[in-house]
């Protein structure tokens, strides 16, 4: 076959090959006709997300200031010896509750008694002296001299036996307050020097309650506030604020406080941890669980809720008061819809179908 015979062939291939594909494409609008009205819509965009809601109130909660603290005595008193000597006798017991004066205990006083009693006789004796120099200078036998020698040998005999009445006080350790005997440092027959440490009282009845306030929230607290009060060792109870500090801590820049409660018998003890609750007033605030809270792009704490023309919104938020059982948070209206399921799905401005929580 020649080359212009080729080339007639494949031209006539070609012009065939068109046909076949405009007949096809011409008939394709009888095997796949166009989208009717109908099924255009049923293609268009999707339904609202549905998310379960729930009716939200606003209710008047307490603002509290809470702290960290730790009970203290009211007055805590190191009671040393002011005398050297043996120890004589200890009527009371480590632990024990004393009264005001009660004995704690007494040194061997046969010395110091002995000291007293030659001070009133060496006293006994300068009155006799000084009494004898003065009836002698009223009748005109004795000297102004001999009298003023007299006096002062008196007065020095006065200094002395109150010089041994002291040292008799000091033979007795009493108690200087009620209190309780928290410690005591020596035995029955010890000798020991003056200065020596020999017992601790405590007054517990009021317990101070010490506790450190921030600078933010020292203009919300004042002294008679009401405090509640919960020990680590699982008492309770209610105080006041006693005392603020007007100057602050260099290194930590919070004021120092106290709150004091009501401790009969010392039932509570010092140095035990306590958490402060003081009311500071009233906000609006909603209760809800932890899981409803999310992070905003910008790392804001807000909530979902959904408004009346069914478009999610979203809400900054800040927690008031924290439970075991939810949160108290502030920034939403009185009256919300909350999303309490499906939060996770939707975004500010999406068209939802709510659906109460509470519906079968």
């Amino acid at each position: 076959m020649s080359p212009v015979g080729s080339k007639r062939d494949l031209s006539g291939w070609i012009a065939s090959g068109l046909v076949v594909a405009l007949v096809l494409w011409m008939g394709s609008a009888v095997f796949f006709p166009p989208l009717q009205p109908e099924e255009a819509v049923r293609r268009g965009p999707p339904p609202p997300t549905v998310v379960l809601v729930r009716d939200s109130e606003a209710e008047t909660v307490p603002q509290m200031f809470v702290a960290e603290g730790v009970s203290a005595p009211r007055r805590d008193t190191l009671l040393r010896a002011d005398m050297g000597g043996k120890i004589a006798e200890i009527p009371v017991e480590k632990g024990a509750m004393l009264a005001a004066d009660a004995v704690i205990l007494r040194f061997d006083a046969r010395e110091r008694t002995a000291q007293l009693r030659r001070a009133e006789e060496e006293l006994a004796r300068a009155r006799r002296a000084y009494e004898q120099a003065q009836t002698l200078l009223d009748r005109g036998v004795g000297t102004l001299d001999q009298l003023v020698s007299e006096r002062a040998a008196f007065a020095t005999a006065e200094a002395q036996l109150a010089s041994a009445e002291r040292g008799m006080d000091d033979t007795v350790l009493l108690a200087p307050f009620v209190g309780r005997l928290d410690e005591l440092e020596v035995a029955v027959g010890e000798v020991v020097q003056a200065g020596t440490l020999l017992a601790r009282l405590v007054d517990l009845d009021p317990l101070t309650v010490r506790f450190g306030v921030p600078q933010q929230a020292l203009a919300q607290l004042a002294p008679g506030q009401t405090a509640g009060l919960r020990f680590i060792t699982g008492e309770t109870g209610t105080g006041s604020v006693q005392f603020i500090a007007s100057v602050a801590d260099p290194d930590t820049r919070t004021f120092s406080a106290e709150v004091s409660l009501d401790n009969p018998g010392g039932a509570i003890a010092a140095g035990v941890s306590v958490q402060i609750s003081i009311p500071t007033g009233t906000q609006q605030a909603h209760f809800v669980s932890p899981a409803l809270l999310s992070l905003s792009e910008a790392g804001d704490l807000i909530v979902r809720t959904v408004g009346e023309d069914d478009v999610v919104q979203e809400h900054a938020v800040e927690i008031l008061q924290a439970r075991s059982e939810g949160v108290w948070i502030t920034g939403l209206p009185q009256a919300v819809r909350l999303i309490s399921r499906g939060q996770g799905f939707v975004r500010a401005g999406d068209l939802v179908r709510p659906v109460s929580e509470d519906a079968p």
